[in-house]
């Protein structure tokens, strides 16, 4: 299976770029719907202008019912809105596209490099608290 994985941010910086390049369509047709299955990782990790919100519902509607798409986020759904410029028209249609033959996986907890990381503490620090030292006198 062909598979490609690519964060948001380089998703979408490459499709301003094929846009300005006039390869739009190519990009789309190779970068997008070539592979069977797509995985975009990290959305809302940056917001996106108006036009960055257009070119990911390109995404979303192109592969909609004709090839499989993975996409991970650390915001809920109704935060979405704040990804794709605050525009509730775009990121209904993004969600509508998405969730209808989807399978939502929710993941609570620490992530899996926190989760080694803490396995890896031996002395019982926490890495992620500031605890001053104390001075020898």
């Amino acid at each position: 299976m062909k598979a490609r994985f690519i964060t948001a941010s380089d998703l979408i910086l490459q499709m301003s770029q094929a846009k300005k390049e006039k390869r739009y369509d190519a990009f789309l047709r190779q970068a997008v719907m070539s592979p069977a299955l797509l995985v975009i990782d990290e959305i809302g990790y940056f917001p996106m202008s108006k036009e960055d919100a257009h070119h990911f519902f390109q995404v979303i509607s192109r592969r909609y019912e004709r090839g499989s798409t993975i996409v991970t986020s650390n915001l809920v759904f109704s935060q979405w809105s704040s990804i794709f410029a605050n525009d509730k028209v775009v990121t209904t249609a993004i969600l509508d596209r998405l969730l209808h033959h989807s399978h939502v996986i929710n993941i609570l907890g620490d992530s899996y490099r926190l989760k080694e990381k803490k396995e890896e503490e031996m002395n019982g620090s926490n890495l992620y608290e500031f605890e001053p030292r104390k001075s020898k006198k």
